[in-house]
């Protein structure tokens, strides 16, 4: 029996949607029924051949899916159960979301909480758990509404959007900063109290700047990351994840050693897994964004390409979600 995949073959090009059967997936302890997958930067840039991402070929594509159990030779999943897997080696090294089948280890898989289905779960994804996880992190560094203001950059993304609703469903003032001028509206309809212009933006020159912000989570990095760190108020921290905006840090050690600031780095892909039980919980209850049919646009496999694109040139609002 043969289900449609989005593989890969090499890293010269751009993957295709083919016909694909069990036999050739990857091996694993459970078989999912793949119900949707989702569209991350990663995914854009493996899946255009714009980066090396993939450690081996050729493989099927998606570091995000959602579904139901078809079956496990491990006893903590039985047949029907509604998972989510995000993370680890998936699409990666390891045949992943972009097909209707596919074969995970059990220690990757991650029973879906109740109070989410399989396209709300997409609609968070690894972008969503991201963000989550960023959060988290900033609360148990101390990080609370009454703290005051939380900015998040590049809010427009899958990762900003999703933080800046998850922030504000916890009652926390959110400020997004967005290079696209005509998504305003957009920011504020998903909880931002105010928004900000990346053109209108004044980083100042020197090594501390006025303080403002609570808290951060940054999904870009280079000179926003730096602006951040110098504009931190005593004992803020900086929750980053990304890279668009470069990979260089250009600061010095002042926004540490005189306010205290904390910078902490976001890695979803090999958190360990009582956090990412933990994170989903949270994402499934009080944090759960009130906005995820808004935030999501569905697609296709055969759709892929187009969405690529949209990500790969900064024009993506919110997230793809793949419907298998």
């Amino acid at each position: 029996m043969t289900f449609r995949a989005f593989r890969i073959a090499d890293d010269k090009g751009p993957g295709r949607v083919v016909d694909a059967t069990l036999d050739e997936l990857t091996p694993g302890d459970v078989v999912i029924d793949v119900a949707y997958s989702s569209v991350n930067y990663k995914d854009a840039l493996a899946g255009t051949g714009s980066a090396k991402i993939l450690r081996r070929f050729p493989l099927v594509g998606g570091i995000d899916l959602a579904g139901a159990v078809r079956s496990s030779t491990d006893a903590r999943f039985r047949a029907g159960q509604p998972v989510v897997v995000t993370g680890y080696d998936l699409g990666v090294a390891h045949d992943g979301g972009y097909a209707s089948t596919a074969r995970v280890p059990a220690d990757w898989v991650v029973p879906l909480p109740e109070r989410l289905d399989p396209f709300e779960a997409m609609t968070i994804g690894t972008a969503g758990f991201t963000a989550a996880l960023s959060i988290v992190e900033l609360e148990h560094n101390g990080l609370t509404p009454a703290a005051g203001p939380v900015i998040v950059t590049g809010a427009t993304g899958g990762v900003g959007s999703l933080a800046v609703s998850c922030l504000s469903r916890l009652g926390y003032t959110v400020t997004a900063l967005t290079g696209k001028d005509g998504e305003h509206p957009f920011l504020r309809s998903l909880g931002a109290a105010d928004v900000i212009a990346r053109a209108g933006l004044q980083m100042g020159t020197r090594p501390l700047e006025k303080t403002t912000w609570a808290g951060a989570v940054d999904a870009v990095g280079g000179d926003i990351l730096a602006w951040l760190t110098k504009t931190m108020n005593y004992g803020g921290a900086i929750a980053t994840s990304g890279l668009t905006a470069g990979t260089e840090l250009h600061t010095t050690v002042l926004p540490f050693i005189l306010r205290g600031v904390k910078l902490l780095g976001i890695d979803s892909v090999m958190c360990p897994m009582p956090r990412r039980l933990e994170v989903w919980r949270r994402l499934a209850s009080d944090m759960k964004p009130p906005q995820l049919r808004s935030i999501a646009t569905e697609i296709s496999l055969d759709d892929l390409p187009s969405a690529f694109d949209t990500l790969l040139k900064g024009q993506a609002r919110g997230r793809f979600v793949v419907k298998l």
